[in-house]
């Protein structure tokens, strides 16, 4: 069967394993349901911006032309540093999106995808944010107010702890064998006194399994613009990663491309 469409991230749903689909259209394909199966993902040479349409040679930030890149709040540079939000000084690009996307609860959290890393998401949205790092734990630390106040503990915890995601260690189920509650114990010591107020009681550990076959037998990342077909047999999937036995292909960096994927 072949489907054809524009690319966006993969969707998820809470499960054991996580249910994953990928979305071509008005298709929406169970690839739990293709694993040990043979997939072809072939670039139709043409790609559109995710956010205006605009028909580019070249994406940025996964999936947006230049302009928007440049000129959306979603792409600010305060985005991947939350502690640099500026919304109360005025100057965000889009202050409407702002007071609905960062001037609202976010939580840090502490999860584990090969080491133990800190970050910060929207209230609620915690396991999505996991399962898009390839999390096999998380707890949630602290909940604040704001986007701004949540990205300056998340910077001073990272002083401690990484808030990185060491890709290549999580498609290898190279996990650390740390226990997130004694992290927590320990951790919550470091926490600067300002923000020992939004600190919560000790939560619930998430546990998060995949679906997945056998872990990446290969570390080669596919890439479409170099490489217009990637075919292989799907042996898992993970974070926002196909993972086939002969390299991995990242769905969300390729948002924006058409493609046709065949099974």
């Amino acid at each position: 069967m072949s489907l054809s469409g524009q690319l966006t991230k993969l969707e998820h749903q809470r499960d054991k394993p996580i249910q994953y689909h990928l979305r071509l259209g008005n298709e929406r394909i169970s690839l739990n349901d293709l694993l040990e199966k043979r997939i072809t993902i072939s670039f139709e040479d043409k790609i559109e911006c995710i956010a205006c349409g605009r028909v580019i040679k070249k994406t940025y930030n996964s999936g947006y032309c230049y302009p928007c890149f440049r000129d959306l709040p979603e792409n600010d540079l305060c985005i991947v540093k939350p502690s640099l939000c500026h919304h109360h000084k005025g100057t965000c690009r889009d202050s409407q999106w702002g007071e609905s996307h960062c001037m609202q609860p976010h939580i840090v959290y502490l999860a584990i995808s090969s080491e133990l890393k800190v970050g910060l998401t929207r209230r609620d949205n915690h396991f999505s944010r996991w399962t898009d790092q390839g999390a096999v734990e998380g707890l949630v630390l602290a909940e604040l107010p704001t986007r701004k106040l949540a990205g300056e503990l998340e910077l001073a915890l990272a002083e401690h702890v990484s808030d990185r995601t060491d890709w290549r260690r999580m498609l290898q189920n190279r996990v650390t064998d740390r226990d997130l509650a004694q992290a927590r114990t320990e951790l919550i010591e470091r926490v600067p006194a300002e923000y020992r107020q939004y600190l919560l009681p000790a939560q619930e550990i998430v546990q998060l399994e995949y679906p997945m076959v056998a872990a990446a037998p290969k570390l080669k990342s596919f890439d479409l613009l170099k490489q217009a077909t990637v075919s292989g047999q799907l042996v898992g999937i993970k974070g926002q990663y196909l993972i086939l036995d002969n390299g991995v292909f990242n769905v969300r960096k390729h948002s924006g491309f058409y493609i046709s994927f065949s099974y």
